[in-house]
């Protein structure tokens, strides 16, 4: 192929029989855009949940998934400046990622030089995700504990970093006991090896009744009502997924099974609890605020240059391998960033 290839999701189901790879003629660039070669794609929980047609924020079919790319300029929009030519790149694309050739805005990405190409990934739309997060907790809640849900995984980890420089404890809580070890090598205070029923009282227990000044829950479900209910006065909920959708089985009813679970919330409670609730998006944020965006990409590759910010070890696919990348993620025994590389880059 000496087009554009690219991984289109024709229709839902299993990766297989899901996607098709397609060779399109390369896209007309844009006065304000840049042309990028890509390297490798990240693959998130959102596309696994696109790909089962549970994310609504997806295009109608068919179409191409991916946000978050690494690879080099290889030319630039009339309004562009042409420092980009040449330079090695990591960011963000509203869908499209799934290619090995896309067009960005400038202000999506960031110059990574010879960074590994697994981390400068991890660093995109997971690290923004807890940067931003980790931005909303007060310098006032240094000493307090912290949940974190999913630990082990490509938010959760970045999370359990940003939160300790901040001075922040935490919780991290695992479904799976083999990545205890990679949660002791981070630092974590407390690790929960549980299921969603029940972490409740254990998080009680951690934290003496006194409730958490922050959850961060990827899950949904039941779990949003268990942590509003442990989350102490000033406390704040970051939602930011939902993944208990993934083994939802039966369409509509589980939706709304899901629904159900997750609770209707009067913001009565809420206040007279001075608790919050915060969700979070990050391709709304992008669309709202690029510069904000921008901004919180630069930080996570500051800190990481510093040292101070290490994403667990990433998990690579050859494109050959895409759809065993996909099943990988999608097992739930990841660790870190799962992505995939093109061999002939």
């Amino acid at each position: 192929m000496s087009g554009n290839k690219r991984f289109e999701l024709k229709k839902f189901g299993a990766p297989k029989e899901a996607f098709r790879l397609i060779e399109t003629p390369f896209a007309a660039l844009t006065e304000d855009s840049l042309r990028i070669k890509i390297e490798a794609f990240g693959l998130n929980f959102a596309d696994i949940m696109a790909r089962q047609g549970k994310y609504r924020e997806a295009p109608p079919l068919p179409f191409v998934p991916g946000y978050e790319i690494v690879g080099v300029v290889q030319e630039v929009g009339a309004q562009c400046s042409s420092k980009w030519l040449g330079k090695r790149v990591a960011g963000f694309c509203r869908f499209g990622g799934y290619s090995n050739e896309a067009t960005v805005h400038p202000s999506s990405i960031v110059e990574v030089g010879d960074c590994d190409a697994g981390d400068a990934l991890s660093l995109c739309t997971q690290g923004v995700t807890a940067a931003y997060m980790t931005d909303h907790i007060p310098q006032s809640s240094e000493g307090g504990i912290a949940l974190v849900h999913s630990a082990a995984g490509g938010v959760g980890n970045l999370l359990v970093q940003m939160l300790k420089r901040k001075g922040i404890k935490t919780i991290g809580k695992i479904r799976e006991a083999h990545k205890t070890k990679q949660l002791e090598r981070l630092g974590v205070d407390h690790i929960l090896v549980s299921d969603n029923i029940k972490y409740p009282e254990k998080v009680k227990e951690i934290t003496g009744n006194k409730g958490l000044i922050a959850a961060f829950n990827p899950i949904g479900g039941s779990t949003v009502k268990e942590d509003l209910n442990n989350l102490s006065s000033g406390g704040q909920l970051f939602l930011y997924g939902g993944a208990s959708l993934l083994d939802a089985r039966y369409g509509i009813f589980s939706l709304l099974h899901f629904v159900m679970k997750s609770g209707f919330f009067s913001p009565i409670p809420l206040m007279m609890g001075s608790k919050s609730l915060v969700g979070v998006n990050v391709l709304k944020l992008a669309d709202a605020n690029p510069s904000a965006i921008q901004q919180y990409l630069s930080q996570c590759f500051h800190l990481y240059a510093k040292q101070e910010l290490k994403p667990l070890e990433p998990k690579a696919f050859s494109s050959t391998d895409f759809h065993a990348a996909q099943a990988w993620l999608e097992s739930g025994q990841s660790t870190g960033k799962v992505y995939v590389y093109w061999e002939d880059f």
